[in-house]
């Protein structure tokens, strides 16, 4: 982060300034300090009289005095090179000594003297005035420092584009962005290469290039505010590549009608969404086995995500749970994204993999209270609540160790109204394991998942309303939705011995939820070129929650346009569930 701070000196040098002490003119030059209370140094950066920039740390509970001798003998060795330089030898040159040493104070807003016992982390305070010589700084404290910025790689036409931002005492709501298009070769002249993007959206975080765009390269500017009126130098990123033209319609477009605005009050719109794992769709076995009907191109991640984040964005929905987010897509891509949306994320990585689930939800509406995330390995080999079931999977071993062995993970969300505290969310999301003949590892695993969720959402937080959603990898005849919507499943069921007699595991299984799938049954939601079937669903508490409307599915004519999923105007092998939901 330093090295921004130091290249912003000049930046910092030039802004007009506070306090002073008594009878001394404004100062002209910026110390900037980094003072954070949970690391034990300080920072302080600032360029001597003599032109030298001088980065310091020191121990936020050493005396100032100490901090201040350091100063002042860093300036005499700067003024004594500075003269050898010239080699104009003078008089009054000698040997380096306390004579030649600059007084240097630091001064309180007030312009009284700061104690020289008086302890660095207190001493340093914004708008203090540090002197050296004659020379004077104003003091900025923890002042608002952009640590990243970065553009997406790809970018199209009519997609939103997002910069990838990380600060320091700032937040992206405060701070100002200015974006610019890349000058056309036949504009000529020998002005600068960019101009302003004057277009109404060109001064938001998030920035839409028209199709007038296609071929040139974007750069952003941002200043970082911290909302107290504070800004902090402002850092510039250019585009590695040119905008592309965008792919046409895609199969969201026509859901987006039924979207346009966020919910009332009143209601809730949910989305589940298992969103393809760029671990697994960049591999040769998916692009010439799963997915040989799918451009190359369309696969890559940058090219999926310009999509995702326009479906995710159009949807303006209140609660989102995906299912296979790459970490770095959400950390890099996802989260950056959707929080310029106004939804906050939270991230589960599955185990010994490198994707998971994540949630988000939107901000002026709920509140986080709690999370409970859970492996279910984990939960089922130690966790009070899984006991009874953990005696009775002792006597099928291979099932167990076969459960143990797999890497699924459970999100589990409280979330509180922000406009009436009085109602609350248990938001789950899921993905089951995948394999087709698993339907007696999938039974246990949501097993374990219903009796977490009834520990969070019956004792910890008595009869809150639950919304379950998730890539189940069930279709609506298997034991696992069988049991979810109807509370039970018995110890004959097919699904106990779903691959074969020696893995039968019968047992019986039951949840006090009253559950139903808000969108349905539907005759797909993944579609692919060797399988198409229902496995994702919202699951919502039928006793406090209602269907207000249903986005529907992309026709089956849209889907298939390109064959199967994914494609270039889709960029998952699943589709998303979209519904809006009201309490009763």
């Amino acid at each position: 982060m330093w090295r921004g701070l130091r290249a912003a000196l000049g930046w910092l040098s030039r802004l007009g300034g506070g306090g002073a002490p008594p009878a001394a003119m404004e100062p002209a030059e910026r110390a900037v300090v980094r003072c954070v209370p949970s690391e034990p140094k300080l920072s302080l950066q600032l360029v001597l009289p003599d032109g030298s920039a001088r980065f310091m740390q020191r121990d936020q509970a050493e005396p100032l005095g100490r901090a201040l001798a350091r100063i002042a003998t860093n300036a005499a060795k700067g003024r004594s090179k500075a003269g050898k330089k010239s080699k104009k030898p003078r008089a009054e040159d000698g040997e380096a000594g306390e004579a030649e040493l600059p007084e240097v104070r630091l001064f309180s807003r007030d312009g009284r003297a700061v104690s020289e016992e008086v302890p660095n982390a207190a001493a340093w305070q914004d708008g203090a005035v540090l002197q050296v010589g004659a020379a004077r700084y104003r003091v900025e404290r923890n002042p608002p420092a952009l640590t990243e910025l970065r553009l997406p790689r790809s970018l199209l036409a009519g997609f939103p584009v997002c910069p990838k931002m990380s600060a320091e005492f700032a937040a992206p709501q405060h701070c100002l962005f200015r974006w610019y298009r890349e000058r056309r070769p036949e504009c000529g002249g020998e002005g600068p290469a960019w101009e302003e993007e004057r277009e109404p959206e060109g001064g938001e975080r998030v920035f839409t290039p028209s199709n007038a765009l296609v071929g040139l390269r974007l750069k952003l500017r941002c200043t970082p505010g911290d909302g107290a009126g504070r800004f902090g130098p402002p850092r510039e990123v250019e585009s590695s590549g040119p905008v592309e033209a965008g792919p046409g319609a895609c199969t969201f477009d026509a859901r987006h009608l039924y979207t346009r605005k966020v919910c009332g009050r009143g209601s809730v719109r949910a989305v589940s969404y298992n969103i393809l794992a760029d671990t697994y769709a960049q591999t040769e076995f998916s692009r010439t086995v799963l997915y040989p009907y799918c451009a190359p191109y369309a696969l890559e991640v940058d090219y999926r995500q310009n999509l995702l984040k326009k479906e995710l964005a159009g949807y303006n929905a209140d609660l989102v749970c995906l299912q296979e987010v790459d970490k770095s897509v959400f950390a890099d891509s996802l989260a950056p994204a959707l929080d310029a949306f106004g939804l906050e994320g939270l991230f589960k990585m599955k185990e010994k993999q490198h994707e998971g689930l994540a949630t988000f939800y939107r901000r002026d509406k709920f509140s986080l209270l709690s999370q409970h995330d859970v492996a279910f390995s984990e939960a089922l080999l130690s966790e009070p609540p899984h006991a009874e079931l953990r005696d009775r999977l002792s006597r099928y071993p291979v099932v167990r160790d076969k459960v143990l062995q797999r890497s699924s993970v459970l999100q589990v969300s409280v979330l509180q109204s922000e406009t009436d505290p009085s109602r609350k969310l248990c938001v789950a999301n899921t993905h089951l394991y995948w394999h087709p003949k698993g339907g007696n590892i999938r039974l246990i695993q949501i097993a374990v998942a219903l009796s977490h969720i009834k520990y969070v959402a019956r004792d910890l937080y008595p009869d809150i309303p639950l919304i379950f959603c998730g890539d189940f990898n069930s279709t609506p005849s298997s034991g696992t939705y069988g049991f979810i919507n109807t509370g039970g499943i018995a110890e004959d069921h097919e699904d106990w011995a779903s691959n074969g007699e020696e893995e039968r595991c019968n047992m019986p299984l039951s949840h006090p939820f009253q559950l139903q799938s808000a969108c349905g049954e539907p005759a797909y939601t993944n579609y692919v070129g060797g399988f198409y079937g229902c496995l994702d669903y919202i699951f919502i508490d039928r006793n406090a929650l209602e269907v207000e409307q249903v986005i529907p599915l992309p026709s089956h004519e849209e889907v298939t346009t390109h064959q199967a999923l994914p494609s270039v105007s889709h960029p998952s092998d699943h589709i998303a569930l979209v519904c809006d939901l009201k309490w009763k």
